[in-house]
């Protein structure tokens, strides 16, 4: 048995988990479901993202996806009224935010971090602390369309 195809592989696996996801701008997403309202998660690595988790994304409790660094995803979602939370080291006041969604609308919710909740006397401690910032959609859908695609629906 030769190790040739085994390194081969290896290789062009390596090469797939380090290439970037497309821009969101790039990708094709479909209209808003009929009676569902859009929700967007996103973090655009600016001077308030210094955090570098993958925290769940929450909404009234229930895991909706992962938030990822310089990334976005959307879910679509029935409308009423929601919790919208991600998973934090520290706890803040004004950290989560409540929203109700109306049919065929969009919401846009940027996850912000700050990385030194935490202070240690000795060694690094850096403990991620997330916030939840609901943004107009005149400022979210340009920093979308920059970030990552991490899927919708």
């Amino acid at each position: 048995m030769s190790i040739r195809p085994i390194i081969v592989g290896i290789f062009f696996l390596a090469t797939a988990a380090c290439s970037q996801l497309p821009p969101t701008a790039s990708v094709a997403v479909p209209p808003i479901p009929s009676g569902e309202a859009r929700v967007w998660f996103y973090r655009d690595g600016g001077p308030y993202d210094d955090g570098a988790g993958t925290p769940y994304l929450r909404m009234n409790e229930a895991i909706v996806g992962v938030s990822q660094p310089r990334g976005a995803l959307y879910r679509d979602v029935a409308p009423g009224q929601y919790y919208i939370t991600v998973d934090s080291y520290g706890r803040d006041f004004n950290q989560f935010r409540w929203v109700y969604l109306f049919p065929g609308k969009q919401a846009y919710f940027k996850i912000v971090s700050l990385r030194n909740w935490v202070a240690c006397s000795r060694g690094e401690c850096k403990r991620d602390t997330f916030y939840v910032w609901e943004i107009p959609p005149e400022v979210a859908q340009g920093d979308v369309a920059r970030s990552q695609f991490y899927g919708g629906g």
